[in-house]
C-alpha cells in the first residue's frame, strides 16, 4: 500500500466526533436528564430559576473553541450564549416541543453519542499507542530503497507465458502483447503498472523486478498466486521517504482508528443483537468493512 493511501485512509471513526449541542446541566424539570447531575461548581447565573454553572460554561467554551476558528471568546460572550440557549430551551418546553417524538429521539441520540464517545476515549486511554507500535508501522509501510516502473503480462499458464517470451525474443512489442494476451486489468494499457516499491508487490514479483536491468524483461515466467507473469523493467529510481517524526501524527491517527475498530468488534462479540428487518440486515452486512489495515498492494493493483 502506498503511504499516501494510508494517510488518506486515516481519519477517526464518526463515533469520536464531538457533540455540537450543549449538554446543559441546568435543564428544566420538563426535560430532566436520565440521571441526576452532580454539578457542584459555582452558579454564575440563573434563568427563570434554572442554574447556569461554571462547569456548563467551561463545557460550552470548549465546544466553541473546537468549532469556531479565531481567538477564544471572552467569558461574558460564552455566558450570553448559554443564557440564550437556556431561554430558547425553556420556551420550547413551554410550547411542548420537548414532548415531540422526533425531538426526544434527537436528545436520546445526543446522550448516546456523548456516552459512547466517553467510553471510546476511556478505552483509548487504557490502551495507549506506543512509539514502538508506530515505529513498526513506519518500518513496514513507508517505502524505502528503490522504486520501480514496470510493465507485465499476466497469463493463466506457464506454457503460454513461455511462448510470449519467445515472441519477445524475436522482437515483438511488449505493450502490444500485453494488450492482446494479458488477463490482468493493466493489459488494456499495455501492462503499465506505474511506479511502485517492492513492498507493494507480492514477493516473487518484487524479487524478479529487483534482478532486472532497465529495459530488460524476465526470461522465465514468474509465478504468483495471480498466475504467470512476464515483467519488463522500464525505469528505477531512489526514494526519499518522509522521516518518522514527520508522519508520526498520521501513523498515530491510523493506529487509533484500528484501536476503535477493535473495541467496537469486541462489543459486538459479547452482545445480543436482533435485527428485525432481514433486508436491512443483509444490506448492512454487505456494507460492513473489516478493520482498517495497511497491507502491501498486489501487483495487479499497483499503479493502476
Amino acid at each position: 500500500m502506498k503511504f499516501r493511501y494510508l494517510i488518506f485512509a486515516i481519519g477517526l471513526t464518526a463515533l469520536l466526533a464531538g457533540c455540537d449541542q450543549l449538554q446543559n446541566a441546568g435543564q428544566s424539570s420538563s426535560t430532566a436528564p436520565a440521571a441526576a447531575i452532580e454539578d457542584t461548581s459555582t452558579v454564575v447565573a440563573t434563568v427563570n430559576g434554572a442554574p447556569i454553572t461554571e462547569a456548563v460554561l467551561d463545557l460550552y467554551e470548549q465546544q466553541m473553541k473546537g468549532h469556531r476558528p479565531g481567538p477564544a471568546p471572552d467569558r461574558s460572550t460564552v455566558l450570553d450564549e448559554v443564557i440564550n440557549l437556556e431561554l430558547a430551551s425553556q420556551n420550547g418546553s413551554k410550547e411542548g416541543l420537548d414532548k415531540d417524538t422526533n425531538i426526544q429521539l434527537q436528545i436520546d441520540q445526543q446522550r448516546r453519542a456523548v456516552i459512547a464517545t466517553a467510553a471510546i476515549q476511556n478505552y483509548l486511554t487504557a490502551n495507549p499507542i506506543t512509539d514502538e507500535e508506530l515505529q513498526k508501522l513506519y518500518d513496514e509501510q513507508v517505502p524505502k530503497g528503490n522504486e520501480y516502473k514496470a510493465r507485465h503480462i499476466l497469463v493463466d499458464d506457464e506454457e503460454q507465458a513461455k511462448k510470449l517470451i519467445a515472441e519477445l525474443d524475436k522482437g515483438a512489442d511488449f505493450s502490444e502483447l500485453a494488450k492482446k494476451n494479458s488477463t490482468g486489468p493493466s493489459g488494456k494499457t499495455g501492462g503499465e503498472l506505474g511506479w511502485f516499491s517492492s513492498k507493494q508487490m507480492v514477493a516473487p514479483f518484487s524479487e524478479a523486478v529487483a534482478k532486472l536491468k532497465k529495459g530488460t524483461y524476465t526470461k522465465e515466467p514468474v509465478k504468483t498466486q495471480f498466475g504467470w507473469h512476464i515483467i519488463m523493467l522500464d525505469d528505477v529510481r531512489e526514494t526519499t521517504p518522509p522521516s518518522f517524526e514527520q508522519v508520526k501524527p498520521q501513523l498515530q491517527a491510523f493506529v487509533q482508528k484500528q484501536r476503535v475498530q477493535k473495541y467496537i468488534d469486541g462489543l459486538h462479540q459479547g452482545a445480543q443483537i436482533d435485527i428485525k428487518d432481514k433486508q436491512q440486515a443483509d444490506t448492512s452486512a454487505g456494507e460492513a468493512k473489516p478493520a482498517e489495515t495497511a497491507p502491501a498492494k498486489t501487483d495487479e493493483t499497483a499503479g493502476e
